[in-house]
């Protein structure tokens, strides 16, 4: 599976960013997807992640009800939506799959497949 990772940028708090990444590959319709975030100095910290299906999605707590995350399977893409955006919120942003959908999305060693991270900033 290979993952490619699309927007980001620069914001000011409160506001909204939309990220997404196409996949690629056989599986990838079939492969749960998500987000995971480094900010510097900090570890890679899980995101957000939705089922195959679409039917399932799981966010930390820090997004919670400010993020949203969605699949389109006929484009083979997955968005994160942003809204209400905090300083805080400031990493990298790397998209992942992996064929399971559980526990595994706890930590990014449950994960096998990583696409190039994408910067998100928030200005205070």
């Amino acid at each position: 599976v290979q993952l490619q990772a699309f927007g980001g940028g620069l914001v000011q708090a409160g506001g909204y960013l939309r990220i997404s990444c196409a996949a690629s590959g056989r599986t990838a319709i079939s492969y749960a997807m998500g987000w995971f975030r480094q900010a510097p100095g900090k570890e890679r910290e899980f995101v957000a992640a939705i089922s195959g299906s679409g039917g399932s999605t799981y966010y930390s707590d820090s997004v919670k009800g400010r993020f949203t995350i969605s699949r389109n399977n006929a484009k083979n893409t997955v968005i994160l939506q942003m809204n209400s955006l905090k300083p805080e919120d400031t990493a990298v942003y790397s998209c992942a799959a992996d064929a399971n959908y559980g526990s595994n999305w706890r930590s990014s060693y449950g994960i096998d497949y990583w696409g190039k991270g994408t910067q998100v900033t928030v200005s205070s």
